[in-house]
């Protein structure tokens, strides 16, 4: 099985399941994990979603063997891109456990993620240019909006890696722990995510997601509708509610 499965409460966790080829994405893994995604998406019982890797590594990217054949576009899926997430519109949250190394598509599977919790010894690059390739998953198209210019631009043209304490310090990496608290952290994470209004936190993403390419007046429209939906939901009065009887929310996600 190429990807394992696990459901904790209002959370599942993606594990890409090839630890003896450093997690390289093929594509069973592809269409495993856009299966899943697919899945998920409709599952009004998952809230968020946490991807990580089985092993020492996270993914090492795209599994070479299969793009020296010619088969590289298997890598693809027809929704999500490379990986079946990297061009994936996904509206809950993903977060990403990184236990260990990261890198060319692994870096930017973990880009396509809103959170990232990583190990310690984890490091993150994009080293395409060293193999006469191009990141086309998205690294060259996220890393730049999440990280400096010169920093993106040096990942991007030397090939070189950042070790996850220099990934936190630029605000790439929200938390850096042990690798064997990696999972769990980010699942504590997850689970707090969860504690809030499904509506509420999707409408928030989605905005968060989105603002930055947008024009100021068209985030301010955007922000204006999301604002009427959500406070038109059964979970705005119901908070509302809790806060006044001083009590915990009870979320229907409506």
């Amino acid at each position: 099985m190429v990807l394992e499965r696990e459901r904790r409460g209002k959370v599942e966790i993606l594990a890409i399941n090839r630890p003896e080829a450093r997690n390289a994405v093929n594509g069973d893994v592809a269409s495993s994990i856009e299966g899943a995604l697919d899945e998920l998406e409709a599952d009004e019982e998952i809230w968020a979603v946490v991807v990580t890797g089985r092993g020492p590594v996270f993914s090492a990217g795209a599994d070479l063997k299969m793009v020296a054949a010619g088969r590289g576009l298997e890598l693809m899926t027809k929704r999500g891109g490379f990986g079946g997430i990297t061009q994936r519109s996904f509206p809950k949250p993903l977060i990403a456990a990184v236990n260990g190394p990261a890198l060319a598509g692994g870096f930017e599977i973990v880009l396509s993620c809103d959170l990232v919790v990583a190990a310690d010894d984890a490091v993150f690059g994009l080293p395409e240019v060293k193999r006469g390739l191009f990141a086309s998953a998205g690294g060259l198209v996220r890393l730049p909006k999440r990280v400096p210019l010169a920093l993106a631009t040096e990942v991007a043209i030397t090939g070189e890696s950042i070790d996850a304490h220099r990934a936190h310090a630029l605000g790439l990496v929200n938390r850096v722990v042990p690798r064997d608290q990696v999972v769990e952290e980010a699942l504590a994470l997850a689970v707090r995510i969860a504690e809030n209004a499904p509506v509420a936190v999707r409408s928030s993403l989605r905005i968060v997601r989105e603002a930055g390419d947008l024009s100021e007046a068209d985030a301010w429209r955007l922000n204006g509708e999301l604002a009427a939906e959500v406070g038109s939901t059964k979970d705005a009065i119901e908070g509302a509610r809790a806060f006044a009887e001083k009590r915990p929310p009870e979320w229907t996600g409506s």
